[in-house]
């Protein structure tokens, strides 16, 4: 059989040789003292890129997200957001578990953001009957919402929101370099209409580990001392890193690649391509673990994330080839 094509997650790409290289050479330091030149400067450069003051390098994108909520959020209060977020779905109840903090859902259409309909629901920190709501999670793109990307318009329009009612906003910005790219928004014009957020190298960009939450000085200064307490304090990790900012000089424009890769696959599954924003392909009203294990069969693995939904997720292991190859395997298995 060829060569497995997995579509499982964009999570699952590998360092590319020219990745290795940087890696293998990068200069290093002690994180935890902050000596290491190349998390320095992976967290200088992210920063710069989102707009913010200050950047903090992690292991994961649920360690950056939760860290993230805990500096917007004291144990006892709530993060408000989508039913379908990553925060809420994924991250195995972190912020209740770890940190004390209540999470609220709101039902959305698909996971779009109606800012409105988020405000209606946010709790004030006035009425000592209910749990006040001190921040919002936006995800951007939206994972379970087959990689949609939030409107601009209603980010702005939380945010502004924010600023009077006292209500921090956090962004889950896993897949916010998809967004960008296949927005032509700059990450800076996400980046600043979020208190804090994260970002992940891990996922499109390539890289094999890491995050970085981005947010004040003051803000990543206490972010630094939860990392610790986490057991995320890494020592000469400047190899990470510079996979990282190897990813971001050279896969950050050819994510429209996957992009494309994405609509591609769609339409030749009978998924409307203009449906597809980014670089995720929902399958609907299918027997899932059916198709999974006939498609698994024949050398191509999909996600099953639901008894009738499958995800496919391009990236950058999966070329042109790879792709029509999947899509022949995929339209014989469905019948279409």
């Amino acid at each position: 059989m060829a060569d497995l094509i997995d579509l499982r997650s964009d999570t699952v790409t590998r360092p590319t040789p020219a990745m290795r290289r940087a890696m293998a050479e990068a200069e290093v330091g002690d994180d935890v003292y902050g000596e290491d030149p190349s998390i320095r400067a992976l967290e200088e450069r992210v920063a710069g890129l989102l707009g913010h003051e200050a950047a903090l390098f992690v292991p994961s994108g649920t360690m950056g997200n939760q860290i993230g909520m805990r500096l917007v959020c004291e144990p006892g209060q709530e993060v408000l957001c989508d039913a379908d977020a990553h925060v809420v779905t994924y991250e195995m109840g972190a912020a209740a578990a770890v940190f004390g903090i209540s999470t609220r859902t709101v039902v959305s259409a698909g996971g779009r953001l109606d800012a409105d309909q988020l405000i209606a629901q946010v709790r004030p920190r006035t009425d000592w009957h209910l749990t006040a709501t001190a921040a919002v999670a936006v995800e951007n793109t939206h994972n379970r919402g087959g990689g949609l990307v939030q409107p601009l318009e209603q980010l702005r329009r939380l945010w502004d929101w924010s600023r009077e009612a006292g209500v921090a906003v956090h962004l889950d910005g896993a897949r916010l370099v998809n967004a960008s790219v296949a927005t032509g928004i700059d990450l800076a014009t996400y980046g600043r209409l979020a208190d804090t957020a994260s970002v992940c190298l891990s996922k499109g960009l390539g890289a094999p580990v890491g995050s970085v939450l981005v947010a004040s000085a003051e803000r990543i200064a206490a972010g630094r001392l939860w990392r610790k307490r986490l057991g995320g304090g890494m020592r000469q990790a400047g190899v990470l890193a510079a996979a990282g900012v190897y990813a971001l000089d050279h896969h950050l424009a050819r994510l429209a690649e996957d992009h494309e890769h994405a609509r591609l696959l769609a339409k030749r599954l009978g998924v409307d391509p203009a449906t597809v924003e980014t670089n995720i392909v929902v399958l609907d009203d299918v027997a899932a673990p059916v198709v999974a294990e006939a498609a698994k069969a024949q050398g191509v693995l999909v996600s099953q994330v639901g008894p009738r939904r499958i995800r496919l997720v391009t990236h950058l292991d999966v070329d042109r080839a790879g792709i029509e190859r999947a899509a022949d395997v995929l339209s014989g298995v469905l019948g279409r």
